[in-house]
């Protein structure tokens, strides 16, 4: 058995020191499970992180983790780590809902490889984390089972779509958690929670069992309380995978190599021209002035750049998504699989599909499927969509430009910190502005991260730095957070999440 002492010294750990902890005979991988299970049971009903957790499948996991490295097996340097998985990747051993009624209680016939990775590499899934349905969103408000709060204040939101994942590790209920990026997913939530939180570049990680919503942006990607282990999540289930078709056939970028060098004397960082001005909160603006400033003491080359296609970015989304998406969701025709209301065997397949999808959806996947669908409609869709890939080129370019100058871009991750829950459940545009500095980076397929830098002087909540640098220079973004992190950490005494309400 384990202490209270131990339970709590446990949780505090890095995912690094867990897994170097159950490798030396320290712990053992059910010690470590039996913390994090017991941590979820006492703090996520105030948060509401979890759609699922099976405490017996989990332990099992841990149980089998032990067993192989006693037989001497090489998992890893995350073997026996417990890792909250976001609901939108299958899973065989637990329901898959994307939070959305119209999958309730599914269970996928396989693992999505990222799944798969993640229990090759002997990480515990504690369980399925709570997220805006079908990934749509910027909060975790359009769940259809219920809204998931923030640690740090639980009356604001915890960013999202991943805002369940951001939230458990925020709370350590988990020590790391996985997610997904379209438009911001990973990046703002961890933002908001004092994360780390990387989107890697698209095509690095698998999309493969990955519940869709726009196939041509989606990433899965880290959420973690530092560096280092975020890039060794990032590392874990990366990698080229002959079962997606979009999958790169290249070597992961050496990101734990990167995040343990923190040097970044001599490179070339550009600050964004386009990511300030109105709409952005004054202390987040002040925490990203005072994040340029330590980075360029730490010896790198600070210089404004213009990305001029960047204003656009967010027309260009709120159109391919929303395509993607329509075409995407089709699947959910109540004849295979899910949801299937009203089949009294008198109405014929088109009314029961359309009765079950007016029921399985929510509002905001209701809306984006509508729009979607008009921009993908006869004589509307060069107009639209096809308008909008030609500014998506053009940020790319803008992109491509700026590298020719500089080895990363910098910028705040989000331009507020965590906004109250139901301040802008009315106002969708208000919603969709959440995402104004991640987006682009999505439409482009680069590589971001973002890292704490600090908390706002107006409500004492965290602020994001994003850093962005060209596909598969994603260990470029790493090292430049780790050295930041190491530069904050020294001049503060302490980890940003240290000073948070659900500290232990």
């Amino acid at each position: 058995m384990t202490s209270a002492e131990e339970r709590a010294e446990i949780i505090r750990l890095s995912a690094a020191e867990i897994g170097a902890a159950v490798k030396a005979g320290t712990y053992t991988a059910v010690q470590v499970t039996e913390a994090f299970l017991d941590r979820a049971a006492e703090v996520d009903g105030d948060i509401s992180a979890f759609l699922h957790i099976d405490r017996e499948t989990a332990l099992a996991q841990a149980r089998s983790v032990d067993t192989r490295l006693a037989s001497g097996a090489d998992l890893g340097p995350l073997a026996g780590v417990p890792v909250a998985h976001k609901d939108v990747f299958t899973t065989v051993d637990m329901p898959t809902t994307a939070a959305s009624k119209i999958l309730e209680g599914w269970r996928p016939p396989y693992d999505a490889t990222v799944t798969a990775r993640l229990r090759e590499a002997g990480l515990v899934i504690l369980g399925k984390t709570n997220m805006d349905e079908f990934a749509m969103g910027s909060s975790t408000e359009n769940s259809a089972y219920g809204v998931t709060r923030n640690p740090w204040d639980l009356a604001r939101i915890p960013g999202g779509s991943s805002g369940g994942s951001s939230a458990a590790v925020a709370a350590f209920e988990a020590p790391l958690a996985t997610g997904t990026d379209t438009g911001g997913s990973i990046r703002q939530p961890a933002a908001v929670c004092g994360l780390v939180g990387a989107k890697p570049t698209y095509g690095g990680s698998s999309r493969y069992g990955l519940i869709a919503f726009a196939s041509s942006l989606d990433t899965p990607g880290p959420f973690a309380r530092n560096v280092l282990d975020a890039a060794l999540l990032h590392e874990a289930f990366s990698g080229h995978d002959p079962h997606d078709s979009t999958s790169i056939d290249a070597p992961v970028p050496p990101v734990v190599e990167a995040a343990k060098r923190a040097d970044i004397e001599g490179m070339r960082i550009g600050v964004v021209k386009e990511f300030a001005g109105e709409g952005y909160q004054p202390g987040v603006l002040q925490r990203f002035h005072e994040a340029v400033e330590t980075l360029e003491s730490l010896g790198a080359k600070v210089v404004e750049v213009s990305c001029p296609s960047f204003d656009t970015a967010l027309a260009a989304y709120y159109l391919i998504a929303p395509s993607e998406c329509s075409s995407n969701l089709a699947r959910f025709d109540a004849m295979r699989y899910g949801l299937r209301v009203e089949d009294d065997g008198t109405r014929s397949a088109e009314e029961v599909m359309s009765l079950t999808r007016a029921k399985g959806f929510g509002p905001e996947v209701k809306r984006r499927i509508m729009l979607g669908t008009y921009a993908l409609s006869s004589g509307y869709y060069d107009a639209y969509y096809g308008s909008a890939q030609q500014v998506r080129t053009l940020i790319k370019r803008d992109f491509e430009a700026a590298f020719k100058d500089v080895d990363v871009l910098v910028s705040p991750t989000a331009p507020t910190t965590a906004f109250p829950i139901g301040e802008r459940a009315d106002d969708p545009m208000a919603m969709y502005l959440a995402d104004l500095c991640t987006i682009p980076t999505n439409l482009a397929g680069n590589a971001a991260l973002s890292v704490p830098c600090g908390l706002a002087p107006e409500d004492g909540l965290p602020v994001g730095l994003q850093i962005m640098a060209p596909a598969l220079a994603d260990d470029r973004t790493y090292r430049v957070g780790a050295a930041f992190e190491a530069a904050l950490n020294s001049k503060s005494g302490a980890d940003l999440l240290s000073t948070s309400p659900y500290a232990v």
